[in-house]
């Protein structure tokens, strides 16, 4: 990437919206040891505001500690105001805990409750993990807050890995920015003079970056990493907890393994969905026929959302690489372009393959060249199965760090479950369409979805009342939907129209004046509305 450096950075600020800020100072964080105690002790120091945002808090240990921390400072007087999603608390966090914390006089809101007239809006998720205090430090991770990430010695299991930055300087403004807008999305939108504007804050390093704040229906991520995986031309590793590549983003990591490019993906070998880890396995064989080196971690969980290429980029923070994260989700990543940081972070991801296996083709059916390249042979079922079944075996069968199989978690679930619909999507469409050619791994899921289209027609056949009732079912919800977001928007249309169309009252002579006969309309966004009025209060108690 050192070729033309301005060109790319222009085709950067393009493809993200956002800005190359300089002079800040940057710090690598690992793991909750590392993360936590920074988080803690920047909202301990806070005296302006306190902005906390993440997919998850749970009402454990670890949720208390930060809760104790968050309701001392707003006990001190400061604003603190959090912001977490609602399905991400969903059997997590009870009512109680958000109750403490308004209690104590903490501003909690949860992003994107259910709403019975948008039945697809709970696939918006706010999956955002953010602290900033005071516009003097951010932090940007992807760590939610729980005990999965500081792990039980005593019991031998290790925390989870996960990758966070800390960011002094210009930049936090633009972090600040993130969680104004995402705040607003949840109900009245921060007071005036929240938060500190840029020109207040003072350089703090010579680190340059940009902070990526995706929402729904945006690709400024999709387009970065397809972007640098275009540009790269040494190096490209990658970590990601829920790799679920589209076809045009494998494509540019193939393209750039098959032109000579060091092309590394670190994923998870421990899963909470073993019925998709198969599948996630086939999904690899791509990537690896074309010299793209793929690697399980051997610990108990693979958190990390990170990626680093020549030695000069790189990307931190929330966003998966699978289409939840790129189109459907709030996301919030740093991009450093600073040379030491990224050094900083091959480092790390150099440790990393420490404790990883990496996934190979069957040995008879490859022929590694100097470089390192993999030629196949011809493909066979056998192959197939060995690459999916021993090699991978062989990935997850150490105990690793910790050696403890993390349990099943909801939010996990669903990223995972999309990825899987997402890889049965491509089978499923590339056998019809016949787009590409399929691999034999993917013949056991073709015959899966074979026998269940099957059965589903039987169902039709002896039982079609029900499949009706429940297509009826489907159709009601969804016109109500579309009849009751066509009234809204029609209300908001006329409001608009009648604003602008109303003249103010004039004086009554020109020597006179009079104030207007009529008082300024309510403001829509009342900063009277009462918290425990606010829909995100839902949640479900826990039992102490």
């Amino acid at each position: 990437m050192e070729r033309s450096p301005e060109l790319i950075a222009q085709v950067l600020a393009r493809a993200t919206g956002a800005p190359l800020v300089p002079g800040n100072a940057v710090r690598l964080l690992r793991d909750a040891a590392e993360n936590y105690p920074a988080w803690l002790e920047a909202i301990r120091g806070a005296e302006r505001y306190v902005y906390f945002e993440n997919y998850i808090i749970r009402d454990d240990h670890v949720g208390a500690v930060f809760a104790d921390a968050l309701i001392a400072k707003a006990g001190d007087g400061v604003p603190v105001r959090v912001l977490y999603d609602w399905m991400g608390a969903v059997g997590k966090t009870s009512r109680r805990f958000w109750r403490r914390l308004r209690d104590a006089g903490v501003e909690v809101r949860g992003y994107n409750p259910p709403h019975g007239f948008r039945p697809l809006g709970w696939l918006h998720r706010d999956h955002r993990k953010m602290l900033s205090v005071d516009g003097r430090v951010g932090f940007v991770t992807g760590l939610c807050v729980g005990a999965e990430w500081v792990g039980d010695p005593e019991r031998g299991i290790a925390p989870w890995r996960d990758t966070g930055v800390e960011v002094r300087g210009p930049a936090v403004a633009e972090i600040d920015a993130a969680f104004a807008d995402a705040w607003a999305r949840a109900g009245p939108p921060l007071p005036d003079g929240e938060p500190r504007p840029r020109d207040a804050m003072r350089r703090e390093g010579d680190v340059a970056l940009r902070v990526v704040a995706t929402r729904p229906g945006t690709t400024g991520l999709l387009r970065l990493n397809q972007l640098v995986a275009a540009v790269v031309r040494h190096r490209l590793w990658i970590t990601d907890a829920y790799f679920a590549g589209i076809p045009s983003y494998v494509q540019a990591l193939r393209a750039a393994a098959g032109d000579g490019v060091d092309v590394r993906l670190l994923v998870p070998g421990a899963t909470d969905l073993p019925l998709l880890s198969p599948l996630s396995r086939a999904g690899y064989r791509p990537l690896l026929e074309a010299g793209v080196r793929v690697f399980e971690w051997k610990g108990p969980m693979l958190h990390a959302k990170t990626a680093v290429a020549d030695g000069r980029w790189a990307r931190v923070g929330s966003s998966n690489l699978n289409i939840a994260s790129w189109i459907g989700n709030l996301e919030l990543d740093v991009l450093v372009e600073d040379a030491a940081f990224a050094r900083a972070m091959e480092r790390m991801y150099e440790q990393d393959l420490e404790n990883a296996t990496e996934l190979v083709l069957p040995a008879r059916r490859r022929r590694a060249g100097l470089s390192g390249r993999v030629n196949l042979g011809p493909r066979t079922e056998e192959s197939v199965e060995r690459e999916t079944g021993t090699a991978a075996h062989e990935a997850t069968g150490g105990a690793g760090t910790g050696g403890r199989r993390p349990r099943p978690r909801a939010g996990a679930s669903a990223g995972r479950a999309a990825a899987g619909a997402l890889r049965v999507g491509h089978a499923v469409g590339a056998a019809i369409g016949e787009r590409r050619v399929l691999v034999s791994s993917e013949a056991r899921l073709l015959g899966v979805l074979g026998v269940a289209l099957l059965l589903l027609a039987v169902v039709v056949v002896l039982w079609p009342r029900v499949l009706m009732l429940l297509a009826a079912g489907l159709l009601l919800w969804g016109g109500s939907a579309l009849l009751a977001r066509a009234r809204a928007l029609r209300a908001e249309s006329g409001a608009a129209t009648s604003s602008r169309s109303s003249p103010p009252s004039r004086p009554s002579s020109p020597s006179q004046s009079t104030p207007p006969s009529h008082p300024a309309p309510p403001s829509r966004s009342s900063p009277q509305m009462e918290e425990e009025d606010h829909p995100a209060d839902v949640g479900t108690e826990h039992d102490q």
